[in-house]
């Protein structure tokens, strides 16, 4: 049994999941594209992943991502001093996705949920 998470998170544009829908598989940002992989959050990762690359975006998705349906293609890799963080290396099936949520990350970096009362 492995000690990482069965679920990981990934934050995107909603304009490109939209798209990844209608293909049926999602094949990453320009930045996953220019790495080599799609980048992926533990959920004690995600909120220093939104502040340090998303502040001030509007009209994102917080996606949440089954990983065992992906097999090989997840590796959790070192980042961030160390800590390992998963990575998907090929397309994210849409069927991987479990939830998903719309959010904004405000200036300060935090997560702000649009579906919250």
């Amino acid at each position: 049994m492995s000690d990482h998470p069965s679920h990981a998170f990934k934050i995107v544009d909603a304009t490109e999941w939209a798209a990844a829908e209608a293909d049926g598989a999602y094949g990453g940002s320009d930045v996953d594209r220019a790495d080599g992989y799609i980048h992926l959050s533990t959920e004690a990762q995600l909120a220093e992943t939104a502040a340090k690359h998303y502040a001030r975006r509007r009209g994102l998705l917080l996606l949440t991502v089954d990983l065992a349906p992906l097999g090989g293609a997840v590796v959790w890799e070192a980042s961030r001093g160390g800590a390992l963080f998963p990575h998907i290396y090929g397309p994210l099936p849409v069927a991987a996705v479990t939830a998903r949520r719309a959010f904004a990350v405000t200036a300060d970096g935090d997560i702000a949920f649009e579906d919250v009362a």
